[in-house]
């Protein structure tokens, strides 16, 4: 029997912006690099938690200058001129997005108003903290934010999805459901239990399939 759900947790980058991963795959495009090549100079194999710059980065072990520069040096190994701060310059242009969103905002108030728990676990950038947090209201929408440079955990690793957890108290995972635009951290997700939504960029259809399993 499937449990009532009492908590629903959210992805930032994604689900409340557009994807970077698509905004690098432009980039891509203008130098004239495949996605698969641009995404692994720039992420790193984003489904593994491991070495790669970025990865450093978004556990808070390294700075976005360092990582900066360590990318531009992965990129010059191939006679590419890569640099992240130009890709994210992009991005910030059109909110990154954000405006498109924000029935998904409205949704999430309107959960808190049902009694809901809500949080946010991200994967994310220390020095992008004002700025990402400037795109939504977070303190009013949300209970709790696990942010991976914060806590030196990033997703996929389960234990990210455990200090969330944590806070959630007596709340099971199979009572939560967590959305992510990235199918490894679903994957991850359900695997500790919780009911998981790969976010598409269709939004009002994730509001949809989020509201068909809060009914359930």
């Amino acid at each position: 029997m499937l449990e009532k759900i009492r908590a629903v947790l959210f992805d930032f980058g994604g689900v409340f912006t557009d994807s970077p991963f698509h905004a690098v795959h432009d980039f891509g495009e203008e130098l004239g690099v495949e996605p698969v090549e641009i995404t692994r100079i720039v992420f790193g194999s984003y489904e593994h938690d491991g070495n790669h710059p970025w990865h450093q980065l978004e556990r808070g072990e390294i700075t976005l200058e360092n990582a900066r520069n360590q990318i531009l040096g992965l990129g010059q190994k191939l006679d590419l001129q890569i640099d992240i701060y130009e890709l994210f310059a992009r991005m910030a242009g059109n909110n990154a997005g954000a405006d498109q969103r924000k029935p998904l905002v409205e949704r999430v108030r309107s959960l808190r108003q049902e009694g809901y728990t809500t949080g946010i676990i991200t994967n994310n950038v220390k020095e992008f903290g004002d700025g990402w947090r400037s795109l939504i209201p977070v303190d009013e929408l949300f209970d709790f934010v696990v942010d991976s440079s914060s806590v030196g955990i990033r997703k996929p690793d389960p234990r990210i999805f455990q200090l969330a957890l944590d806070q959630l108290g007596d709340i099971s995972p199979g009572q939560v459901i967590f959305l992510d635009d990235y199918q490894a951290n679903v994957d991850a997700a359900r695997d500790l239990g919780l009911q998981a939504i790969l976010v598409g960029a269709d939004v009002l259809a994730d509001i949809e399939t989020l509201d068909a399993l809060l009914l359930r």
